[in-house]
């Protein structure tokens, strides 16, 4: 069965530490170059304080960019996550939202600079904001981006 971009929203909402965690995917655009997720703070997602739990906040933007940069570069190339970085700007309640986007002009600069097997590492940035639009954190990931190394088949008898 073929990845759709409604399936794995799907998905990503019911896989366990998203679905206890509050938190949902609400699109993944049918062409890979946006996503958007929602964390709803609520008495299981708050922290001590009775603001968003900064884990879960974390939680809500980790995956994201590598997804869209690997359904847009397709099954030639290697990428993952590597790191992430958030600042908390001010408490989060009620509903949180973080967008990530991955124009297709972006995609395409990385194809082409992991062209051959070079490593790539690239850093993606955006804001989770509340349901006023103020933002709450800005969040930094970064992706790792490799074509594969393709195994080639010598002629019988060569080396």
């Amino acid at each position: 069965m073929r990845m759709t971009p409604r399936r794995l929203a799907l998905g990503m909402s019911l896989w366990v530490p998203n679905l206890f965690s509050g938190i949902r995917v609400k699109e993944f655009a049918d062409d890979w170059t946006h996503a958007e997720v929602r964390l709803h703070v609520n008495p299981l997602t708050r922290n001590y304080v009775g603001t968003a739990f900064g884990g879960s906040m974390s939680a809500m933007t980790d995956p994201y960019y590598f997804m869209l940069v690997m359904h847009q570069l397709g099954r030639d190339y290697v990428v993952w996550d590597t790191r992430g970085e958030i600042e908390f700007v001010k408490p989060g309640r009620g509903m949180l939202t973080a967008r990530f986007e991955v124009p297709r002009e972006k995609a395409a600069e990385l194809r082409e600079r992991a062209r051959g097997g070079a490593k790539v590492l690239e850093w993606f940035e955006t804001d989770i904001t509340d349901a006023t639009g103020e933002v709450v954190a800005r969040v930094r990931r970064e992706v790792y981006v490799r074509e594969k190394r393709r195994v080639t088949q010598s002629p019988a008898g060569t080396a």
